[in-house]
């Protein structure tokens, strides 16, 4: 019997090539994602490639207490904050508006003033996860990956919007609701932006004109934000709440400058961007505490 006839040596021949296509299959795969772990910070960035959080042991927030001119919202997220880190019924939120008045700076201090509160209650404390823009379409593994967890998680997307030829957000609008699944009762979505709808008003506007039937195809965009049960509008401040701002700042830091100081510069600071907000007041402050060389507290 030759070699090649012998049934052994075919068997093992076989073997061989299904092993390295096993091997080459292996290398194609996707690789594993890594078991989270959760009790390495109370603040992670999502990453898609490769899947992963990514702690954050200092998270970049401004205190509650400087947030100004925003009291009726900050009080809605706070209170639908606490109740969903109690274990209660909550909301997810839509923080839209002006540009610079606190929307992701009011989350990150929901977060924090939560878990201040809750520091002397049960070990599992409120998480907050950053997943970017960009990466919108990975939330269904994100929230597979957090749903057997014993902590309770705030997905935070900042400046969340589409463009008129995106089409991911439609699985948003299945993640947040209505897929067969559903959003895990450990998981609270908030998205600050720009936009009331989160889609640009050409886009709707041109569906409305060019749909054979306007009313339904406008729908079909807005349903978006209809996912969020809470919408908390951030508006223009006015000047006497810009000036408040720069005051807080002032005060806060520790700089000393006397009002009738600061007050005509921080105008005239205003004046030159032509805008009033609170990114714009401690734009300000960074400036006034570099020109006294004097150092700003880290948060």
């Amino acid at each position: 019997m030759t070699q090649q006839s012998d049934p052994a040596h075919a068997a093992a021949a076989t073997l061989e090539m299904l092993a390295r296509i096993a091997d080459a299959l292996e290398r194609l795969a996707p690789p594993a994602v890594p078991t989270p772990d959760f009790e390495a910070a109370d603040a992670f960035v999502w990453h898609n490639e490769p899947p992963r959080f990514e702690p954050v042991p200092r998270v970049n927030r401004v205190e509650m207490d400087l947030l100004q001119g925003i009291d009726r919202v900050r009080d809605q997220l706070v209170e639908n904050t606490s109740r969903f880190a109690r274990g209660l019924p909550a909301n997810n939120a839509l923080l839209w508006g002006a540009r610079g008045m606190g929307k992701s700076s009011l989350v990150k201090a929901a977060h924090a003033s939560i878990n201040r509160d809750l520091a002397a209650q049960a070990p599992a404390r409120l998480k907050l996860v950053e997943i970017h823009r960009e990466d919108i379409e990975a939330l269904p593994a994100l929230m597979g990956l957090v749903r057997a967890s014993a902590h309770r998680f705030i997905v935070f997307c900042d400046d969340l919007s589409f463009d008129s030829d995106d089409t991911s957000y439609k699985s948003l609008k299945a993640v947040l609701e209505g897929g067969i699944e559903g959003r895990p009762d450990n998981v609270i979505f908030y998205a600050t932006s720009n936009r009331r709808h989160l889609l640009p008003r050409d886009m709707m506007e041109n569906e409305r004109s060019t749909a054979i039937n306007p009313g339904e195809a406008v729908e079909e965009k807005v349903s978006l934000s209809d996912r969020f049960g809470l919408w908390l509008g951030f508006h223009k401040c006015s000047q006497d709440e810009y000036l408040a701002m720069v005051e807080g700042y002032v005060a806060h830091h520790g700089l000393g400058v006397p009002e009738e100081q600061w007050r005509p510069q921080a105008l005239e600071w205003a004046t030159t961007r032509g805008a009033r907000s609170g990114r714009t007041a401690f734009q300000f402050v960074q400036d006034l505490a570099g020109r006294l060389g004097r150092p700003l507290k880290a948060a």
